[in-house]
């Protein structure tokens, strides 16, 4: 199967929200993205509305030509969100106030901390859950238990270290975790520091059916537009296969 792409336009937003002006406006890119070979627009609600508002998520939602995927921490406020708008999927992510982007995969040692209910309550609102995890076996195997759908390999350590010595063990422990997802019947989606450079080695791991994008896309396309940008991604990921 073709590996999918998740374009994040969370940063359309965030240039917009520099001025607090209308323009650019995340749907218009969400537009662009999916003419561009966009299979997901995938977008962050934050506590602190630091770039998607509810209103780009509404509007997201209400255009229908999209298979809309949000990320949002598992907070009471994000689930009755995610209950009204109804979006596709949802990728349930850790998030700290203070923290420039997303650190690292959700805590799941403790059980998840009620997250099982969170998962389920999604799920009977006909939701399909991913959640972000780090790459390694517990997690895997913990977000199984849990009742996700999905688990999305958080890959910011093999993005910090593409290039030099340890890279090679950085994107083994994605592939072993690949794999053991794969065996226990989730489906694989990656992402998180992904780029035109790095991001191929990950599209070639066997499963994986999807890599979420974001920051890279919306940086190329200062200099040769979003349809380019999201159009060299799309190529990028389909000739590591």
């Amino acid at each position: 199967m073709p590996i999918k792409l998740g374009v994040n336009i969370d940063h359309i937003a965030t240039l917009r929200q520099a001025r607090k002006e209308v323009d650019p406006d995340p749907l218009a890119a969400a537009r662009v993205c999916k003419t561009a070979g966009a299979d997901l627009i995938v977008c962050h609600l934050r506590h602190d509305r630091r770039h998607i508002q509810d209103q780009d998520l509404m509007k997201l939602r209400k255009d229908g030509k999209f298979n809309l995927h949000v990320e949002m921490a598992a907070t009471p406020e994000m689930v009755r969100i995610a209950l009204k708008t109804k979006p596709d999927s949802v990728c349930l992510v850790p998030e700290s106030p203070n923290e420039v982007t997303t650190q690292g995969g959700l805590n799941l040692r403790s059980g998840g901390n009620g997250l099982g209910k969170t998962i389920q309550k999604l799920k009977r609102g006909g939701i399909e859950v991913s959640l972000f995890v780090d790459p390694s076996a517990p997690a895997v195997r913990m977000a199984k238990a849990l009742g996700a759908d999905t688990v999305e390999l958080c890959t910011s350590n093999y993005a910090k270290v593409f290039g030099g010595h340890k890279q090679n063990l950085e994107l083994e422990q994605i592939e072993l975790a690949a794999y053991l997802a794969h065996e226990m019947g989730l489906q694989l989606h990656a992402g998180h520091g992904l780029d035109y450079h790095n991001a191929g080695k990950v599209a070639a791991i066997p499963h994986m059916a999807c890599l979420n994008i974001g920051f890279s896309i919306v940086s190329r396309a200062v200099f040769t537009g979003l349809r380019a940008a999201v159009t060299e991604m799309k190529k990028l990921l389909s000739s590591a296969r």
